[in-house]
């Protein structure tokens, strides 16, 4: 696709062990999944989220 072949998939994958610890790569990992997933969604258009402003009672005491 990009021209990366093992050899370079192996060389990046050692890069980033030393750079955020083999401790950090599942949650790296977990994050970089749920992402791809909810950009799906998005994609899809299936599970909008709607933003409205929340209703405060402070504001209709002036």
């Amino acid at each position: 696709m990009f021209g990366f072949g093992m050899p370079e998939m192996i060389i990046i994958l050692v890069i980033v062990l030393v750079v955020f610890g083999a401790g950090k790569l599942p949650e790296i990992g977990g994050a970089l999944g749920k992402s791809i997933r909810n950009f799906k969604k998005a994609a899809d258009g299936k599970d909008e989220i709607e933003i409205k402003p929340k209703n405060d009672d402070t504001d209709n005491k002036a």
